[in-house]
């Protein structure tokens, strides 16, 4: 997974992160063997209720993802391969770019050190994250973590058929987002390697500041010193255009998380009986800033960032009332239609952008 020219020991991060990580819940075999397979039936059924809401569908000819139910170290492991999949070959350019390289026994010292932080995140997110579509590295897999699904269900005292199926159809969304828009993964991938070009710093110094931003979000994680705010990822973006970047991304990144909200909770008590009582506990969890929050804060630098990502809800919400679900589905056509930052909380003004007319409600 990784070479000498690395910035991040890929591989030791896994290693790390399978070492690091916490056991889950106490289950017994025939109960674990029970929740991997009614998670498998709740995806395929999550698919139709999707597509029938969104009007989304897989692109003719495209690959089916698999879905994988895995645990902590197995969700943390793929998660390495996908960022060594992505930035390796970006780092890789940077290098031949400013013709700077440190010696191999620097290189292998600094990307093991990185490796080990690396690891230690993936350890701990490891516990929080229930789903994901995995986009990079596998050419796209839904992956459904049981032990944090069994965890939380019982955690906010919910029915876990409903809470199973309500993740699902989540993660559905994001599926068919990036099988049914084939442009999406292509564009997020062009985002990175603009921000990528536009870094003048070398390599070396590179990793270094993501030590440092890696080693002040392990510290915050941990608890840290009160009221001590790192820059995070926002220490390595000194060049305007970076911050642009920034911005597609994480406006784009706003839209496919607030269009999967809008979808958990537009698809009523018909299919998820208790889905007004899973979004309100759910809500709740989210309010308690645990610590999956505070490290996204640190890491982003900035909590505006983490204030965009609940403005994608309502820009779905608003964009679907203003022109129902065919017009809002516009934003799939072509890059061009993707919301802008400044969007976001206006979807009145993407709306006369990009479909041309007045916005008078649906």
């Amino acid at each position: 997974m990784s070479s000498a020219s690395t910035m991040v020991d890929w591989d030791l991060a896994g290693r790390t992160a399978r070492r690091l990580v916490s056991p889950g819940p106490r289950t017994t075999r025939e109960e674990a063997a029970a929740v991997v397979r009614e998670l498998h039936e709740a995806a395929a059924t999550a698919i139709g209720h999707v597509e029938a809401l969104t009007g989304l569908r897989p692109a003719p000819g495209g690959v089916v993802p698999q879905v994988a139910v895995v645990d902590r170290p197995g969700w943390a492991e793929s998660n390495a391969r996908g960022m060594a999949t992505l930035l390796d070959p970006l780092v890789e350019k940077l290098a031949e770019r400013q013709g700077s390289r440190p010696s191999a026994l620097a290189t292998a010292i600094g990307s093991r050190a990185t490796g080990v932080q690396a690891g230690g995140l993936l350890a701990f997110l490891s516990s929080r994250v229930l789903g994901q579509y995995e986009l990079f590295g596998t050419g796209g897999r839904l992956l459904l973590v049981a032990p944090n699904i069994v965890a939380t269900e019982r955690k906010l005292g919910v029915d876990p058929s409903d809470f199973r199926l309500w993740v699902c159809l989540h993660e559905v969304t994001h599926q068919l987002q990036f099988t049914g828009v084939p442009w999406l993964a292509g564009y997020l991938e062009t985002q990175v390697a603009e921000f990528v070009a536009a870094t003048d710093l070398a390599p070396d110094v590179l990793r270094q500041r993501l030590q440092d931003v890696l080693s002040s979000v392990v510290d915050a994680v941990r608890g840290g010193e009160p009221g001590s705010e790192p820059e995070g990822l926002m220490a390595l973006v000194r060049d305007p255009r970076q911050r642009e970047v920034l911005d597609r991304v994480t406006a784009v990144m706003s839209l496919v998380e607030g269009h999967a909200e809008y979808v958990m909770d537009g698809v009523g008590p018909d299919v998820v009986p208790t889905v007004r009582t899973l979004r309100k506990r759910f809500a709740q969890r989210r309010k308690g800033r645990g610590p999956v929050d505070r490290v996204l804060r640190r890491l982003l630098g900035l909590e505006q960032k983490m204030k965009q990502y609940a403005d994608g809800r309502h820009f779905v919400g608003g964009v679907v009332d203003l022109a129902g679900m065919e017009g809002f589905n516009r934003v799939w056509d072509a890059p061009e239609n993707l919301p802008r930052i400044e969007e976001l909380t206006a979807p009145e003004r993407w709306v006369e952008r990009v479909l041309g007319r007045p916005a008078i409600p649906a």
